[in-house]
């Protein structure tokens, strides 16, 4: 499955694995930006630059943590992450499903602080595959580097096309967003569960 470079001993995942892993951690981010930018208004470049720069740091930084923290943190993560994951999107969603939306009102803007916390929910995922890549790659620096950079690209686009969206959506953005905001912190409990997998 892995290429037959080593690095230090271990094998060197090929860049074209690593950018379907990168892919695959960053949906959660991708989808958080598409509801961030449902709310933006037309000056949305800022807004995506931010989650950029946010999402691709902590995706890239959660699996650097898992990594060099190991299998002995592993007990003591594995059984609140997601939960931590959950309750804040499904906080954040409730709460932006339900804001009362006033006609011609500015979009609010968004802090660093709730960028911060986003991203880091969205990441939860990442720290256990840090965990995994320990075992099988020498090169962390290049799999995280990867995983960053394709993260802050998928981001930046996914605000970009949520302010579409939203002005396709009108008003109903803000409902389908939170409502989308609690599916996918539902989504990451139920998979950390074993309810189910996605494939």
């Amino acid at each position: 499955m892995f290429g037959t470079g080593l690095s230090n001993g271990r094998m060197t995942m090929p860049t074209s694995e690593l950018i379907l892993l990168a892919v695959a951690l960053s949906m959660d981010a991708f989808a958080v930006s598409v509801v961030k930018g449902l709310e933006a208004g037309r000056k949305n470049f800022t807004l995506a630059v931010k989650f950029a720069l946010a999402f691709g740091f902590f995706q890239g930084f959660m699996p650097l943590v898992g990594y060099f923290l190991g299998m002995q943190f592993l007990p003591i993560i594995a059984p609140i992450d997601h939960w931590v994951a959950f309750v804040i999107l499904g906080a954040l969603g409730i709460h932006m499903a339900f804001e009362k939306d006033e006609e011609n009102a500015e979009p609010k803007p968004v802090t660093w602080t709730e960028i911060g916390t986003l991203a880091i929910a969205t990441s939860i995922d990442a720290l256990a595959v840090g965990i995994t890549l320990s075992t099988i790659t020498g090169d962390i620096v290049r799999a995280v580097t990867v995983i960053g950079c394709t993260t802050a690209v998928i981001s930046f686009l996914g605000v970009k096309l949520g302010y579409v969206f939203g002005q396709t959506l009108g008003r109903k953005a803000r409902i389908f967003g939170g409502t989308l905001l609690v599916l996918i912190g539902l989504k990451i409990l139920l998979e950390h569960l074993g309810v189910f997998v996605l494939a």
